[in-house]
């Protein structure tokens, strides 16, 4: 099983990055709509949508990413700093208020239309921020992911070397502290190794500031792991999906991806509103 995941991850991330350093434009809006539908069908049958309706969803959540698109193409620059704004600060609410509280509360809403309007405010604005972040520097982008990646990978195995103390035991139980604490240390030293490579660049001032980013980006990908194996639990599944071999579906490897994002994408936007 882990020798399955590591080949299709060595495989994903070799594609990935042929895709984000060398793909036009065009290619990778496309890849990322193909993203967004993927993400949406998986989403629906977590929801409980089926027949017409997930069909019906998985368009218009494809359609609203398209409107951004069109938006982006025909209004001023500033106009588009604005409506990326608002889609990142819905989403920034949804993971730092609404995410909490709901996994607080165990809530397990059964209105698979409100279920929907949930994946809309996770699925889009992570598609909006790829597009955004490589439009202003691919690295910037592989950097936002790059760290979620090694809080994962740190967390799995220093959870299960070290883990004791369960994180969350009635949404998952394999996660634990002692993975949290793995991961904060990884990408500790995955900044100080960026940092001392010049990966900062002219900003070096950047680099106090990176790592308490990194510390708080742990945090959101604890969350958006935890809410996506709630909502599995609820919908009663082991996996979002099965696209991907060992490692189930596509939701299952960008969860964590979907609650962060979306801060990065933020940030871009205010700076440039600076």
């Amino acid at each position: 099983m882990l020798k399955q995941r590591v080949i299709t991850a060595i495989i994903l991330f070799a594609l990935f990055m042929l895709a984000l350093f060398a793909a036009a434009t065009l290619l990778w809006q496309i890849l990322v709509l193909v993203i967004i539908w993927q993400s949406a069908v998986e989403w629906s049958r977590l929801s409980a949508i089926t027949g017409i309706g997930a069909k019906v969803y998985c368009i218009l959540t494809v359609l609203a990413a398209i409107a951004v698109l069109w938006f982006d193409a025909t209004m001023s620059a500033e106009w588009q700093t604005y409506l990326h704004l608002a889609i990142y600060s819905l989403g920034v609410l949804l993971w730092v208020f609404v995410v909490p509280a709901w996994l607080i509360a165990g809530w397990r809403p059964q209105m698979p239309w409100f279920m929907a309007a949930i994946g809309l405010l996770i699925i889009l604005p992570t598609a909006i921020a790829m597009l955004d972040l490589r439009a202003y520097n691919p690295w910037a982008l592989l950097f936002a992911m790059s760290m979620v990646w090694v809080a994962d990978i740190a967390a799995y195995f220093s959870g299960r070397r070290f883990g004791k103390t369960k994180l969350a035991s009635a949404i998952s139980p394999g996660k634990t502290w002692e993975g949290v604490y793995g991961a904060l240390v990884a990408v500790t030293v995955y900044v100080l190794a960026c940092w001392a490579s010049g990966l900062f660049g002219v900003y070096p001032h950047f680099f106090p500031g990176m790592i308490v980013a990194a510390w708080w980006w742990v945090g959101l990908s604890v969350i958006g792991d935890l809410f996506e194996s709630a909502i599995k639990r609820q919908a009663g599944v082991k996996d979002s999906g099965a696209l991907l071999p060992g490692h189930g579906g596509l939701l299952d490897r960008i969860d964590a991806l979907t609650s962060t994002l979306p801060f990065a994408g933020l940030a871009l936007m205010l700076q440039r509103l600076a």
